[in-house]
């Protein structure tokens, strides 16, 4: 079945269509989403400051960090911020597709040099070889 698009309107329908679905599941995700459970212990641990000096003791600064890292990027994926995640996943995803679907530009200075054959050619360098002496002539 011809449609008779243009490369350009393809490119721009699967870009678009990449982001309906996208978003279509982020707003999903966002409808349906339940409230976060509570923490199984009763406490978030990174609050107790017995535990993050714990943490510090064993592993240093980087150890808190990478420890509120992982419940920052593990909260990413649970109820609704699942949902911002799904949409901004759906506009990198739309972004890298444009990127990558559209054609390169052609340059200019190459199709210029091929239609003007009259340009005289830059001249040819003498290669040398290494140790060899050079003639005077």
């Amino acid at each position: 079945m011809k449609w008779g698009l243009t490369p350009q309107a393809r490119i721009r329908a699967g870009t678009r269509a990449i982001l309906a679905l996208g978003f279509a599941g982020a707003v999903a995700i966002y409808l349906t989403a339940r409230p976060p459970s509570g923490n199984p212990l009763g406490y978030d641990p990174l609050e107790n400051k017995a535990y993050v000096h714990d943490l510090e003791v064993f592993g240093g600064k980087a150890n808190v960090l990478v420890a509120e890292f992982r419940d920052w990027f593990g909260s990413l994926w649970h109820g609704r911020p699942l949902a911002f995640t799904v949409a901004v996943i759906a506009v990198l995803a739309a972004g890298a597709f444009r990127f990558f679907a559209t054609p390169r530009p052609s340059d200019p200075e190459a199709t210029h040099a091929a239609a003007v054959p009259d340009q005289p050619a830059l001249p040819r360098r003498r290669l040398r070889v290494v140790n060899t002496p050079i003639r005077k002539d």
